[in-house]
């Protein structure tokens, strides 16, 4: 083969490919259905991990509220401590110098006492002093158990209101989180209708913009022969002109809505979305009371509410508690001090030491500061319970609402199917006609619109059917086509 004739070969070879690489890097084709969107939402969209971790964190925080109620043990120490100082002592009036190394270490063991507030410890401690002087001296002193109570007296017990409302906390957060994805299901419910729109209207646009454009050229050789008037050109060549600037804006909100998609489903890879309409509604219908009471069962705001009116009863114990303040602490032990080595200072004789305190606190004249607290805290009490009824009554009426607005669902979709059907046909034949010169323009720009509004309605209509769903599965966590209730697998978001 001529040396000339395979370079030249090779340089095409090359070329092509080059050419080819535009190829390569197309966005990447997907159709999806509504369902798959829903799927894929739930599984990876950035909504979705933000609720898993919100979940985490409410998981976490009750595990920290249950853990102190377990008994803790600590273990502390100070290893080592250097002093080296010159100092008054105020019992002999002398000025003293301390040259010392001392480590010191504890063990406790402490339990807090949920029923009344209070809470015991148990504890043991060494303590060993290095004289850096000429003496050398060590010596040890320990405490091998000595045992403390501490119990405030008619005063506000945290513990007790806090094992009432952290397990309602933690249920709310439970039903929340599967609010939470039923959230990311009507945001994927919308997205998805957004872009299928957006499709629709590209299409439309696109049909519209060619038979304008066709009909405007029939136009201008009927208005050379004098069949029709300048003003109808002159009507058709504005629709042919607002075709191409419908077009152009539907173009610019595909990419728009294909873009929002992405980035909602967590799409990093630019991606080419076709749409699949769902084909299939159910005919099903729901009664008012069934709904309400699955609502009222599994509903988080239900929990809230309860919640609320606890939690403003806590405030009121609290004011009251602090009103006055008795605590009362006792402590016992055994100790032994300046033993020259460890052994020794685990043998007897022990020195017993025993503290027992009573304290008290009695505002005796406080110009009505802790009377007006909890005065406050009861009208506050009151205020959160008018406002849990009230949020009751405006409950159930939006379940009556949505209910009432779900079952009117499946005509609107059969009347919008009929619709697109009814506006496309009239279209067509408005179309001939107009091609015959049986009518003028603004009968066929007025059967292009009904045409174009029949279509849209559609899309609406599905998108308000499906909204109108998710919103009542997100009311009651129910699934009603499956008819059961919405169940996550909470255990494997917290391993």
């Amino acid at each position: 083969m001529n040396k000339t004739i395979f370079i030249n070969r090779i340089a095409s070879l090359v070329f092509t490919i080059i050419l080819g690489l535009p190829l390569f890097a197309q966005d990447k084709f997907v159709r999806f259905s509504l369902d798959d969107v829903i799927r894929i939402a739930k599984e990876q969209s950035p909504d979705a991990i933000l609720a898993r971790h919100r979940f985490r964190s409410s998981y976490w925080q009750y595990r920290s509220f249950k853990a102190s109620y377990l008994p803790g043990i600590i273990l502390s120490g100070t290893m080592p401590d250097l002093n080296r100082s010159i100092e008054w002592n105020s019992s002999t009036n002398q000025i003293i110098t301390s040259n010392s190394l001392t480590n010191y270490g504890s063990l406790s063991l402490s339990q807090n006492i949920g029923l009344t507030g209070g809470s015991i410890s148990i504890n043991s401690e060494l303590q060993r002093i290095d004289q850096l002087d000429s003496t050398g001296l060590v010596q040890y002193l320990s405490t091998p158990i000595s045992i403390t109570f501490r119990q405030p007296l008619f005063a506000y017990n945290s513990m007790k209101w806090e094992r009432k409302i952290q397990p309602m906390v933690f249920d709310e957060a439970k039903k929340n989180y599967i609010v939470a994805i039923e959230q990311v299901n009507l945001t994927a419910i919308g997205r998805f209708f957004d872009l299928a729109a957006a499709q629709l209207n590209l299409r439309v646009a696109q049909i519209n913009y060619s038979n304008s454009d066709t009909l405007y050229k029939i136009a201008q050789g009927r208005y050379n022969i004098g069949t029709i008037a300048e003003n109808d050109l002159l009507q058709m060549q504005l629709s042919y002109l607002n075709a191409k600037t419908d077009l152009n804006k539907a173009e610019i909100d595909l990419e728009m809505q294909k873009s929002k998609l992405r980035s909602f489903l967590g799409y990093n890879e630019k991606m080419n979305f076709e749409l699949i309409l769902p084909s299939n509604i159910s005919a099903l219908q729901l009664e008012y009371q069934r709904i309400l009471d699955w609502a009222l069962k599994n509903n988080p705001n239900v929990i809230a509410r309860k919640r609320q009116i606890i939690e403003a009863s806590r405030d009121v114990a609290q004011a009251k508690g602090e009103r006055r303040s008795i605590d009362l602490f006792a402590s016992y032990g055994l100790n032994h001090s300046e033993a020259a080595d460890i052994p020794l200072v685990y043998k007897e004789p022990f020195n017993d030491r025993e503290q027992v305190r009573v304290g008290i606190s009695v505002p005796i004249i406080d110009w009505g500061k802790s009377l007006g607290r909890v005065k406050m805290a009861q009208s506050n009490l009151e205020l959160v319970k008018v406002q849990v009824q009230q949020n009751e009554i405006d409950f159930e009426q939006n379940i009556f609402l949505q209910v009432m607005q779900f079952n009117l669902q499946n005509d609107q979709v059969m009347i919008a199917a009929k619709a697109d059907t009814i506006g496309q046909k009239r279209y067509d034949v408005t179309k001939q006609r107009f091609l015959i010169g049986k009518i003028d323009v603004l009968n066929l720009n007025d059967a292009l619109r009904e045409k174009d509004s029949a279509k849209r309605g559609y899309i609406d209509a599905l998108r308000n059917y499906w909204n109108y769903y998710y919103t009542l599965r997100q009311l009651t966590l129910f699934d009603f086509l499956k008819n059961q209730a919405i169940q996550e697998d909470l255990d494997n978001l917290i391993q």
